[in-house]
C-alpha cells in the first residue's frame, strides 16, 4: 500500500504540502508549533477539508477536490491515535477496542499484541498513562487499517514512560504493514522511530528525506528549531563593566561577552556557536569560562563523523553543543537530564538579525 497526500489551503494557515509513504514505512512530520503538521494529518483522516487536495491509498481515492470525491472519516480505512487517546471512560479496555468495530476475539488479539493481556476488564481510570496509550494503539490497529496516523501520541506521558512506549512501537513495527504517519515535535522521537522525515515550516515542505540525511542538513535542522552551527539567545543588558565586558541576563542567568553598544534594559540577541559549547553534569568551579548556563537536554542527535549535537532547553530557547559521541557516552547524557553549558565570554557575540530572520 502507498499513501499519497497533496493538500493546499489558505486557512487556517497557508498550506502547500505533498508527500508519499510506502507500505511498512514510518514517516515523521516534524516542525515548529503552528507549522501545519496536525492539519495535514486531519486532512488524511477526513477531519479537515483543504481548498484543494488529493489523498489516495493504494489507488483508492479518499479525497480529490478536482472530482468532488471526499469520503467521510468512517469510510476511510484508517487508525488514529490522538494525543489525548480519546478513550471512553465508562468502558473497559476490551470494550474500547471493540468500539472500533472489532469483534471480541480480534480485540483480545490486539490487546495481547500491545502487552495488555489480562487487563481487558479495566477501565481507563484503572490504567496507567502508558497502558491507556497502548489501549489507544490497540483500538487503532483493531480495524486492520490501511493507514495508521499517530498525532503526538507520547506527549501526554512522562519521559520514563515514553521510553517504554518507544520500545513498544519499535517492537510493533514488525507487525505493521501499512504506511504510518507520526506527527511530533520531538526530534529524538523522530530519530528513533522514523524511516523518513518531512520537515514542515510555515505550511511548506522544507525537506523530505531519510532520517540520516535530514539530521545532517543544517537547513532542515533550522526548520525543526535547531541550529546546527549554533544558537541565538534573547538577553537583556544589565551593565557595562569596567574590564571591557558587557553583563547581560538571559533565561539561564547572567551572561558576559565583549563590550557591545547598548544601555541597561535593552533587549538584544546573542549568538553562541555549537563548537564553542562544552557540557558538564555539575556546575564547575574555578574555571576560566565565565558563562555557565543551566539547561535540560532536549535531544541528542548524531553529528558529523564521531560527533553529536546535544540541544539544551534554556527556558523557551535552545543552546546547541557539538561534542563527541564518546563524551555523550562517558557523561551518561540522556534526554531529560539537567546539565550545564560552558561558554567562554570571548565566544559570545551580539547577533545581527538578518533580513530573512527579521521577517515574520
Amino acid at each position: 500500500m502507498t499513501l499519497e497526500v497533496a493538500v493546499r489551503a489558505a486557512a487556517p494557515i497557508p498550506l502547500d504540502v505533498s508527500f508519499r509513504v510506502e507500505a511498512g514505512e514510518l514517516l515523521a512530520l516534524v516542525g515548529p508549533s503552528g507549522a501545519g503538521k496536525s492539519t495535514v494529518l486531519r486532512a488524511i483522516a477526513g477531519l479537515w477539508h483543504p481548498d484543494r487536495g488529493r489523498v489516495s491509498v493504494d489507488g483508492e481515492t479518499w479525497l480529490d477536490t478536482d472530482t468532488g470525491t471526499d469520503l467521510p472519516t468512517h469510510r476511510r480505512r484508517l487508525g488514529v491515535v490522538f494525543q489525548s487517546y480519546a478513550l471512553f471512560p465508562q468502558m473497559t479496555a476490551l470494550a474500547n477496542v471493540m468500539a472500533a468495530g472489532a469483534g471480541q476475539t480480534r480485540a483480545s488479539e490486539v490487546l495481547e499484541l500491545v502487552h495488555l493481556g489480562g487487563l481487558e476488564r479495566r477501565r481507563p481510570a484503572e490504567l496507567s498513562g502508558g497502558q491507556q496509550q497502548r489501549v489507544a494503539v490497540a483500538r487503532a490497529l483493531a480495524r486492520d487499517p490501511a493507514v495508521l496516523l499517530l498525532d503526538e501520541p507520547f506527549s501526554a506521558v512522562d519521559r520514563g514512560t515514553r521510553e517504554g512506549l518507544y520500545a513498544e512501537i519499535e517492537r510493533l513495527r514488525a507487525h505493521l504493514r501499512m504506511p504510518v504517519v507520526l506527527v511530533t515535535h520531538d526530534m529524538e522521537e523522530a530519530r528513533r522511530l522514523a524511516d523518513r522525515i518531512v520537515v514542515i515550516d510555515h505550511g511548506q515542505v522544507l525537506r523530505d528525506g531519510p532520517v540520516d540525511d535530514i539530521l545532517y542538513d543544517p537547513r532542515a535542522l533550522r526548520g525543526m528549531g535547531l541550529r546546527e552551527a549554533g544558537a541565538t539567545l534573547t538577553a537583556r543588558i544589565e551593565d557595562q563593566e569596567a574590564d571591557g565586558l558587557t553583563r547581560l541576563r538571559c533565561a539561564g542567568g547572567p551572561l558576559w561577552l565583549p563590550r557591545i553598544s547598548g544601555v541597561a534594559g535593552e533587549v538584544v540577541r546573542v549568538r553562541i556557536m555549537a563548537h564553542d559549547v562544552m557540557l558538564a553534569n555539575q556546575r564547575p568551579e574555578a574555571i576560566s569560562a565565565l558563562n555557565v548556563i543551566p539547561g535540560v537536554i532536549e535531544s541528542i542527535l548524531p553529528g558529523d563523523g564521531p560527533g553529536a549535537l546535544v540541544t539544551l532547553a534554556v527556558g523557551d530557547e535552545l543552546v546547541v553543543a557539538r561534542i563527541t559521541q564518546r563524551s555523550v557516552q562517558a557523561m551518561g547524557l540522556v534526554v531529560g537530564q539537567s546539565c550545564y553549558a560552558l561558554v567562554k565570554s570571548m565566544a559570545v557575540a551580539r547577533h545581527q538579525v538578518g533580513r530573512e530572520e527579521a521577517e515574520p
